[in-house]
């Protein structure tokens, strides 16, 4: 079987490109190397979106299963724990290698997010002891946060948004090395609105506890401070790991991302890109604008493989 478009990635890009991809009639198949949903549903699935288009808010797992179920429904072919390890050329085709097989391709479009990404460690005393037992990355459920002090480490918007989760049930602080957060204006008026006690220019000198969390010692203003908790959630951001991306043949910039042109095309014939994984003058890594990358890369593969009257106008 040869596929008109494999997708690379099952995060928003790729199932978005998915769906754009169904709607052209396209044979689509989606691979990801671990589960769909990408990085909204591997570090940091209850926390709530507030800016997506027909939404007032939704929650970053309820969003990727929305966009899964209607992918499935599109009928685009969906397989996860599949690592793509080679892009090959072949007879007026491309030769998608895998760890678990070959898939036979007139497009690629990749859309891997950061690649296998990992979230990025405080590297403090205890961080690493304490792991699973009170130190995590990834914000529990309310249900399991009821009678727990949280502390929460970060300044974004993603830390924000699950200290706001975590203050709706429980006794929550939330802690930033600088003076301001980076976070969207509204998210800060949100937080300083919230009970949630905000620690600024601090930083994280050990977590502390024998079996599970008890406490974090914190540096503030150059005099060291206990806070008691039980659960130490760390959302500094994410280490990525691109490496695939060096042996797929793709011209990439200083950053190990792929470079692209405005409309999606990459410096290999047939292979287009999106998402996070991308670079171009003026890029940013929103979800909405890996959506409408997606869409592009989609249209561009779309003419690219079945060549419609008006390809060349």
């Amino acid at each position: 079987m040869c596929y008109d478009v494999v997708i690379i990635g099952a995060g928003c890009a790729g199932l978005t490109a998915g769906i754009y991809a169904r709607s052209k009639l396209m044979k689509t198949l989606i691979l990801d190397s671990g589960r769909v949903g990408g990085q909204l549903v591997s570090l940091y699935p209850e926390k709530g979106i507030h800016n997506f288009p027909g939404f007032e808010t939704i929650q970053a797992r309820k969003l990727s299963d929305k966009l899964y179920a209607q992918a499935e429904s599109a009928e685009c072919e969906i397989r996860e724990n599949e690592k793509v390890q080679e892009i090959l050329d072949g007879d007026n085709e491309l030769i998608v290698k895998t760890d678990s097989g070959e898939y036979h391709a007139k497009s690629v479009i990749v859309a891997i997010g950061m690649g296998s990404f990992k979230p990025k460690k405080m590297g403090c005393p205890g961080e690493d002891e304490l792991y699973g037992k009170g130190v995590t990355y990834i914000l529990p459920v309310k249900e399991e946060l009821v009678g727990k002090k949280v502390t929460m480490f970060g300044g974004g918007n993603s830390a924000i948004d699950m200290a706001l989760i975590a203050d709706s049930v429980t006794d929550t602080t939330i802690v930033h090395r600088r003076a301001e957060f980076r976070a969207d204006e509204s998210t800060v008026n949100q937080l300083k609105e919230s009970n949630v006690r905000a620690i600024m220019n601090a930083n994280l000198v050990s977590i502390n506890g024998t079996d599970h969390v008890e406490s974090v010692t914190l540096s503030v203003n150059d005099e060291e401070i206990v806070v008691p908790t039980d659960l130490a959630v760390i959302n500094i951001g994410i280490s990525a790991d691109l490496e695939d991306l060096k042996v797929w043949g793709l011209d990439l910039n200083e950053d190990g991302l792929v470079k692209v042109g405005f409309d999606m095309t990459t410096s290999r014939p047939g292979i287009f890109a999106c998402g996070d994984v991308v670079s171009y003058p003026g890029k940013f890594k929103q979800i909405t604008t890996a959506m409408g990358e997606a869409t592009t890369a989609v249209l561009m593969a779309h003419k690219f493989v079945k060549k419609p009257y008006w390809s060349n106008q």
